[in-house]
């Protein structure tokens, strides 16, 4: 893959640094956003890039890779860094710049539930538009969950209007047909999207990094004189609020209907109390859940991702002191009735095994 930081050679003789290309990465619950920023980490020779995430222990970089790692940054061999979204977006692509003066590429996740237009904006409306140039809104599609009804959310509507690039993702879970129907609908929201097919958000890098679809003339002349080309009603509301709010996350959490839900615990749960709240208990209008498992049967960490009716467990060694950490999201959710349960999966302070277990 060719560098992502293109110049002429009247550029090249000026001391400033050419713009820094920047990917934003959207997508609604599930979808698979993660997997392709480790697949993006994974996969870069030659390039420095950094990557923006909420939350970059969800990541699960390889201890290989990592070099250094402090509170809110992590440094990889292969000249790539994670960083985390604390509080402003700004204020971490500012910490990102100063740390890393020569980087090739930035790539920016949003939550699952974020409209990332006001992300966009943030690159095109501060100080930031005269030291990044805002590449592509790439957004990720859980092929085989994916519903608009289903969701009900504003969010998952505005992710495929504004995304330049659309990622079918785990189409080797759904019959060609529905991926062809649910192609169809797409193109109805969004016309010339560049739309891929990928199984476990794998894609070829030059598909989707350093592509030059995002105009954002006709979004900066939308601000301007609010002449949507989409839905003017549907979008309209969100570019006021977050001028002034750029916790725009919890915006949309009031907007949709939606609550995240965290539990946590330093005693271990029973596999067999956690696998009946799983199969029993754990009420459908949970679209997402994320976390990292501590059960009494096992000397292992567990990482455990839900996304619809599907979930996995994948083991690793612990790098910490064990415990419980796991997020709920989903609509209209009995917060009190759920940490009960949870609580209920877990063993009994005296049973439990763990002090073993740590380190």
């Amino acid at each position: 893959m060719t560098s992502a930081v293109t110049s002429n050679p009247s550029e090249q003789q000026d001391t400033a640094l050419p713009p820094l290309p920047v990917t934003i990465i959207t997508g609604f619950l599930g979808s698979g956003k993660t997997t392709l920023l480790n697949h993006i980490l994974s996969n870069q020779q030659g390039i420095k890039t950094a990557v923006l995430v909420n939350e970059f222990g969800e990541i699960g970089i390889d201890n290989e890779l990592i070099i250094s790692t402090d509170e809110d940054m992590v440094e990889l061999s292969n000249g790539c860094i994670c960083c985390t979204i604390n509080n402003e977006l700004a204020d971490a692509v500012y910490r990102v710049l100063e740390r890393q003066k020569n980087l090739d590429y930035l790539v920016v996740e949003t939550t699952g539930i974020a409209d990332p237009l006001p992300v966009a904006l943030t690159f095109l409306g501060t100080e930031l538009r005269d030291l990044t140039r805002l590449d592509s809104i790439v957004t990720l599609v859980d092929s085989e969950n994916f519903s608009l009804d289903l969701f009900n959310s504003e969010a998952a509507y505005s992710q495929i209007a504004y995304g330049d690039i659309i990622l079918l993702n785990k189409t080797d879970l759904v019959d060609e047909a529905d991926v062809d129907s649910l192609e169809v609908k797409i193109r109805d929201i969004k016309a010339d999207a560049r739309i891929l097919r990928t199984v476990k958000s794998q894609v070829s890098l030059p598909l989707i990094l350093s592509v030059g679809l995002f105009e954002s003339d006709k979004y900066l002349e939308e601000e301007g004189d609010h002449s949507h080309e989409h839905d003017h009603e549907h979008h309209h509301e969100h570019h006021h609020a977050h001028d002034h709010d750029h916790h725009h996350h919890s915006n949309h959490l009031d907007n949709d209907g939606f609550m995240s839900i965290s539990f946590q615990s330093d005693r271990p749960f029973s596999i067999k109390k956690f696998q009946k709240f799983l199969d029993h208990q754990l009420p459908p209008n949970i679209f997402r859940a994320k976390g990292i498992l501590w059960f009494d049967e096992s000397p292992m960490c567990h990482i455990f991702h839900l996304s619809g009716k599907r979930f996995t467990l994948d083991d690793q060694e612990w790098k910490g002191e064990p415990k419980n950490q796991l997020v709920l999201i989903g609509q209209d959710l009995d917060r009190e009735s759920l940490l009960s349960q949870l609580n209920n999966c877990l063993t009994l302070p005296s049973t439990h095994r763990g002090k073993g277990f740590g380190g």
